[in-house]
């Protein structure tokens, strides 16, 4: 995936198990033991989550995805 398609994904509210698989090029049995990580920490916090999906301000808060950067790459790509 390049710059641009992360952000296209990234830019979306919710994140699904293929999202989250796209995002960090791991396996599924990974991408769910992440998935159990963030979703733990949210309800730890009060949150209700729905079954499939988590936030995907969440996601790009726990993999440290640098949206600055990607913006800037994906201007370069374009000129």
């Amino acid at each position: 995936m390049n710059a641009k398609e992360t952000l296209e994904l990234i830019s979306k509210q919710w994140c699904d198990v293929s999202d989250l698989m796209k995002l960090t090029g791991l396996s599924k049995s990974s991408v769910l033991k992440i998935k159990s990580k963030i979703k733990d920490e949210l309800i730890s916090k009060g949150y209700s989550i729905p079954t499939k999906y988590l936030p995907m301000n969440e996601v790009v808060s726990y993999l440290k995805i640098n949206i600055g950067y990607l913006q800037k790459m994906a201007k370069e790509l374009s000129i």
